[in-house]
């Protein structure tokens, strides 16, 4: 095949969809109830002139890219439209380059002027991060190409330049040597103020929309087999809840896989080992904690690198997820004894399959397991949902996190004829219910071959964007 394709990005367009939950999910200190949705629409051209679109979609998550409690969710999501803005300058100036070239030559520049703003890394990432994915998904539409083919002959020309540790290692034969999977299961996530059983639904305020509203009536409808639960940081509280959690999958599931979520709320790894302490010397937590894969960033950004965690991971492997605020951040958590980092679309389709690489290279050098979990309850049916299967999928994942279907009423907000197409293009991933699409979960598996085999970024469809509000500047 021909060198990779020199593009220019030279139109960009961004859109946007409430998106109001069915049921309240509480992460960390924050209770999320309603969010925006982004959607961008690009076009680039080679030096032929010929062009192409392309497409991306986020939600706009208030309190998980920036914590702070001075800040609302309104300027939550105002500082995301500024890293986007910041990002499509950047790549609107960048010149003719490969998909991942134009990348490479603004992320350190684009992470600078978003700090000179007082954007943090995830904050910066989320922009750069939105803007490639759609120059991505133009540039496979321009070539006829899904994202598989296009990622194992590495058309968009990605190389170590933005990792320097990966000198030397044959990133064209690893991307070559990718097989995605054509299923994936669904890891239920149980929030920390979700129903666990039925009885703690008050008969007042059930929603009575023929889906599940407590965790044990989730695992009736979906079939599921993996799960992912949150703990807050207080001890007592904790140990109680999992004991009502592993209670209902020990009696409905007879062979599953946990991981546990931090989401920040320790102070230390000494605190989170006196936490996996106790779950390991509960019976009841018996089944459940020899079901624990890894946990996830369980201490607060601030000082999750300040001290190493070596002793934290004899007991179960921990992987960073909010401290992944640049290509650099797994580098750090590796030196400290964190073996594991997250995959989220939001953070970086590229920094993704860098890390994946990484993986690669140091367990074969190390003796050591590193991983990678493909994570991220927030993404909606549509676009967004199905570009994070395809990353998840392309860097071998088996498993991932995917609760939007739960907390969300389908694709709800988007036109009945939007719905309509997607479920038509995608029918194995979806199933159209109670007047929506949205995701076909069974036997806890989600079915994405149509996703895959879809040329450009994981949808054969587009959203429809005279039906959405334009983003403010």
């Amino acid at each position: 095949m021909t060198d990779p394709l020199k593009i220019t990005l030279v139109e960009a367009e961004a859109f946007e969809r409430p998106v109001k939950l069915r049921l309240p999910f509480r992460f960390g200190a924050a209770t999320l109830r309603e969010a925006r949705q982004i959607f961008l629409r690009v076009r680039i051209e080679d030096a032929r002139g010929r062009s192409a679109e392309g497409m991306a979609a986020e939600l706009m998550v208030p309190k998980w890219f920036d914590k702070s409690p001075e800040l609302s969710n309104a300027d939550n999501e105002n500082q995301l439209r500024r890293s986007l803005a910041l990002a499509l300058d950047a790549l609107r100036t960048a010149g003719a380059g490969t998909a991942f070239g134009l990348h490479a030559a603004v992320e350190a520049s684009h992470h600078a002027r978003a700090a000179a703003e007082k954007l943090n890394g995830l904050v910066a990432s989320f922009g750069l991060a939105l803007a490639n994915r759609a120059i991505l998904d133009a540039l496979c539409r321009l070539e006829g190409l899904t994202v598989t083919q296009a990622i194992k002959a590495n058309r968009p020309g990605i190389n170590a330049s933005t990792a320097r540790d990966l000198a030397g290692f044959d990133l064209s034969g690893f991307l070559a040597s990718l097989e995605p999977a054509a299923s994936l299961a669904a890891r239920h996530t149980v929030g920390l103020v979700d129903a666990i059983v039925s009885g703690d639904v008050p008969a007042g305020e059930r929603l009575n929309d023929g889906l599940p509203e407590s965790f044990e009536e989730a695992i009736d409808a979906y079939g599921l087999t993996f799960f992912k639960v949150k703990v807050s940081g207080v001890p007592d509280a904790d140990i109680d809840r999992l004991c009502r959690v592993s209670a209902v999958i020990d009696a409905k599931v007879p062979t599953y896989s946990v991981t546990l979520d931090g989401n920040e709320q320790f102070s230390s790894a000494e605190a989170v080992a006196d936490l996996l302490a106790r779950v390991k010397e509960e019976p009841k937590l018996a089944r459940f904690a020899s079901s624990i894969l890894f946990v996830e960033q369980p201490i607060a950004r601030v000082h999750a690198f300040e001290k190493p965690v070596k002793a934290l991971a004899a007991f179960k492997p921990v992987e960073i997820d909010e401290s992944d605020a640049d290509i650099d951040a797994f580098v750090t958590a590796r030196g400290l004894g964190y073996t594991g980092i997250s995959s989220k679309s939001c953070k970086g389709f590229y920094r993704s399959l860098l890390n994946r690489a990484r993986v690669a290279k140091w367990s074969a050098e190390d003796g050591i397991p590193y991983f990678m979990s493909a994570e991220d309850l927030t993404t909606q049916g549509g676009l967004a949902v199905q570009q994070d299967l395809a990353l998840a999928s392309l860097i071998g994942m088996t498993h991932i996190e995917r609760n939007g279907h739960h907390y969300v009423d389908g694709m709800a907000g988007a036109p009945e004829a939007e719905q309509a197409d997607f479920a038509e293009a995608h029918s194995d991933l979806y199933r159209v219910s109670n007047g929506r699409t949205r995701l076909r979960i069974e036997g806890g598996q989600l079915a994405i071959g149509s996703v895959i085999g879809a040329v450009g970024l994981g949808s054969s469809v587009a959203p429809d964007w005279k039906a959405m509000e334009r983003s403010p500047r």
